[in-house]
Parts: structure tokens; C-alpha cells; sequence
């Protein structure tokens, strides 16, 4: 597939690097040659340095034989009119735009072929806010991923030493909990280095474990699997940009919410337009105020600023004072795998949320949700299975007589409303919706190809 992406910022960044590695040409649009140099020196691309939005920068791009244009730059407006410019000029068939202004996400009529003909809005802070939503929901958990409309999630956490998990065997896991409740050990990560588990696969301290099951059943899992968390009740969020103010109108509901904001005018704006959250005037690493505010009795204290310094220092310093669950967000990658793990609990980096939400429109065949694990190493795809057995590669096979790629398992199906444990013997009918991990991002062009139907399906 030929892919343009316009802007060499984190998202555009990791997103040519990711699809970079597959089966792809990647051309990267941007106005500062040093970002271009730096991504041509370490990635197999072409790159071409202007202001996307111009015709004739497009063209020197090669948007005439263009399959799919991906406008990720800091401007809105620079995105909207890329994707005006490709159906216009171009005849692009897919366009896909980051747009983060809610001046314009409000008027969804905007965004139609008769207007401005974007294909797919992603928003970061939409995706950002409803991933550390979950985390907060699911205390213990590093990763909550959502597939076929929240049915099934795939659940990552983190075995402690001398807890429920550790020295366990895999297929020892099912006797900690009832028997109404099913669950699949997709993988270990250990070291960062992949393992596809077997029954008799010991668990040791500090492995990475990731378990698809039921929506319904994920807190019994979780309230079993790591006994030592309590569920949150107090969050204290540092910074009331988008997604602080997002966040707290989103759980204000259910928790006790407080934001700290240091911009006096920002913080009265937040407070008029939340109900149950308190905004409190100051900055995040202030000692004093954490004090004052009781950080040691916060469940959950969540740094949301734009600043990695900022939120790196007062996310240590909130821990430090005894605040249970620290969350922080993180925009360099180096500095998410430095601190994770250590003092800071879960390390949220805004490009590799948003990496998924752009994959699943970038892939072959019907994949209907894409999300990336473990900084991009490993992908999460929920592929849906069509055609009959003579036009299909999957339906009416089992999944032991599939040919998977290295690195590739299918973990389960969801098949109308019942979520399905994939075992060897699992056979795959026609709509089901396949769960599959794919921890060697090689395998990807392959795991297409299985889920593209043949000609004869009509």
C-alpha cells in the first residue's frame, strides 16, 4: 500500500516506523528537514519537506497514485484542508485526519464528502482520556483493550513477587477463579522479550501477563489475580488541559475528583463547566499543596500535563508522599521505559494509544479493531471472518489447522454475543470475530492475507 503521512511529529514518527517494517511505502511530509533527516537516516522511507497542505507539495509526495493519506500535523486546519486538497485535486480514496479542537469535533456535519471529506477523525485526547479512564476503573491493570464493542478485553498486569501469580503455572491460573469464568493467557512479557505460553510456563515476579476474557468477568479476574489493590475511590488529576477536564467530566460520577491546574483563568473555566470536581489553583509539584491535599490517602493520581519534566517529577513526588497509583503521561518513548516499573506505576504514551486507532484503518482485509502493545513491539487485532470455507482461508477450519505466522496466536472469538476461549480444536464460522496477538510484527502481511476473502464470495 502507498501511504502518505503528513507530519514527522511522535504520532507521524511512530506510525511510519511501525508501518515502515511491513509491506508498505511510506512517503513523510514535513516542514522542518531536520525531523526528515533524522527519520530517513534510521527508516526506509521517502520524505519531503513543505507544507502538506499545498498541491504542489503533494505532488512532488506522489499523491496522484496514492492509496491513503494520513494528515497527523499539530494544525487542525493544516489536516482538514490536506484531506480537502487529496479528494479534490488527487481522488485519494482514504483520508484520515487528527483533528484535536472541540470547536470542530462538536459539528460532526463538518466531516462528509460534501463538506470536508475526511474518511476517519482520530482525536489523541478522545483516545488518551478513554485509555486512562479504564486504567482507573481496573486497578492493578497496565493495559485494558476493548474488542467487538467492549464484549472481550485483553487485560495486561503485572505478576508481583509472592503474589497470586507468582511461581504459578498458566494452567494452574483457572483454579483461582469460579468456574462461570473463562479466561485465555495471551502472553508473557518478560524483559520485554515475548513468550507464547503453555500450560506448564511458569510465571515469574515482574512478567508482563496479558489474559483476553469477558467484559463481565474482567473484575473477578482482576479482584482474584491481584488481591492486593482496592478499588479507587479518590483521583487526583495534575493539569486541566483537554484531557484532565475530559477525564474528570467522564468519572466525576463515580469517584471523588480533584484537578490541579496552575492558570488561574483555565482553572475557573474547568470549574464552571464540571459539577462534582473540585480545581484547585497551584502547581503539581508542590509539595505543600500535595500535603495539604492529602496525597497519601489518593488512590489513584493521574500527571496530565503537556510537559514529560513536569509530569515525570510530581508523579515521583506524589509517590513518595504515599499516593497508592501513580499514572503518568509520557510522550518520549525512551522516558516511558525508563520510569515504568519503577517509581512511576503506568507510564501512558498519547502516540502508541493512538498508533492503534490509525492501524485499523490502514490494514488489509476486515480488521475492525488494531491496538499496539508493549510500545509498538506487539499488535492486538480483531479481524472479522467472512465468506464460507471455499472462499475463505479461516471459516469452517479449526484454529489448529490454520497457518499462522511465527509470533501469531488466536486467542479467542466472539461469536454474536458469547465470548470463546480459543483452543486448537476451536472452529471458526463465518462473522466471528477473531482476537488474535501478534507479538512478531513480520507476520502481519500474513495475518492479512488469512482474513482477505477470495474471489468466489459474492
Amino acid at each position: 500500500m502507498k501511504i502518505l503521512i503528513l507530519g514527522a511529529g511522535q504520532v507521524g514518527s511512530s506510525m511510519a516506523w511501525s508501518l515502515s517494517r511491513e509491506e508498505n511505502d511510506i512517503t513523510v511530509v514535513d516542514t522542518d528537514a531536520e525531523k526528515l533527516a533524522e527519520l530517513q537516516d534510521k527508516l526506509d522511507i521517502r520524505t519531503v519537506q513543505g507544507n502538506g497542505a499545498h498541491p504542489r507539495v503533494l505532488t512532488r509526495a506522489g499523491a496522484d497514485d496514492t492509496d491513503l493519506i494520513v494528515a497527523l500535523t499539530s494544525s487542525d486546519e493544516i489536516n482538514m484542508v490536506a484531506c480537502q486538497v487529496a479528494y479534490s485535486i488527487f481522488g485519494i480514496p482514504k483520508k484520515i485526519a487528527r483533528v484535536r479542537a472541540a470547536e470542530y469535533l462538536d459539528y460532526p456535519q463538518l466531516f462528509d464528502g460534501e463538506h470536508c471529506p475526511v474518511d476517519v477523525l482520530i482525536s489523541p485526547e478522545q483516545q488518551v482520556t478513554q485509555h486512562v479512564e479504564r486504567l482507573i476503573d481496573y486497578p492493578g491493570a497496565l493495559q485494558v483493550l476493548d474488542f467487538a464493542e467492549g464484549k472481550a478485553q485483553l487485560v495486561a498486569v503485572r505478576a508481583a513477587h509472592n503474589g497470586p501469580l507468582y511461581q504459578l503455572p498458566v494452567k494452574a491460573l483457572h483454579d483461582l477463579l469460579p468456574d462461570s469464568v473463562e479466561i485465555r493467557v495471551a502472553a508473557l512479557f518478560r524483559e520485554d522479550k515475548p513468550i507464547i505460553p503453555e500450560g506448564d510456563t511458569i510465571i515469574h515476579a515482574n512478567d508482563l501477563v496479558v489474559f483476553l476474557a469477558a467484559r463481565r468477568d474482567i473484575k473477578t479476574v482482576m479482584n482474584e489475580l491481584r488481591k492486593m489493590d482496592t478499588p479507587a475511590r479518590r483521583v487526583l488529576l495534575a493539569g486541566g488541559g483537554n484531557i484532565g477536564k475530559s477525564l474528570a467530566r467522564s468519572i466525576e460520577d463515580r469517584y471523588y475528583v480533584k484537578i490541579i491546574e496552575r492558570n488561574r483563568a483555565r482553572s475557573e473555566q474547568i470549574a464552571d463547566e464540571l459539577d462534582n470536581t473540585i480545581v484547585l489553583v497551584g502547581d503539581c509539584a508542590d509539595e505543600a499543596l500535595l500535603t495539604e491535599e492529602n496525597i497519601d490517602q489518593t488512590d489513584v493520581y493521574a500527571a496530565l500535563t503537556n510537559d514529560d519534566e513536569a509530569n515525570i517529577l510530581s508523579s515521583m513526588l506524589a509517590k513518595r508522599m504515599g499516593a497508592a497509583r501513580v499514572i503518568t503521561l509520557i510522550n518520549r518513548p525512551a522516558y516511558a521505559d525508563l520510569f515504568e516499573a519503577g517509581t512511576i506505576d503506568i507510564a501512558v504514551s498519547p502516540q502508541q494509544v493512538t498508533l492503534g486507532a490509525l492501524l485499523r484503518h490502514v490494514r488489509r482485509g476486515d480488521m475492525v479493531r488494531v491496538h499496539s502493545l508493549r510500545r509498538g513491539a506487539a499488535e492486538a487485532i480483531e479481524a472479522v471472518a467472512h465468506g464460507d470455507h471455499r472462499s475463505s482461508k479461516v471459516v469452517g477450519r479449526t484454529v489448529g489447522e490454520l497457518d499462522l505466522p511465527d509470533g501469531t496466536t488466536i486467542v479467542g472469538i466472539v461469536r454474536g454475543d458469547d465470548v470463546v476461549m480459543a483452543h486448537h480444536d476451536t472452529a471458526i464460522e463465518a462473522e466471528d470475530h477473531v482476537i488474535l496477538l501478534v507479538t512478531d510484527k513480520r507476520g502481519i502481511p500474513a495475518v492479512e492475507r488469512l482474513f482477505q476473502v477470495g474471489a468466489t464470495f459474492f
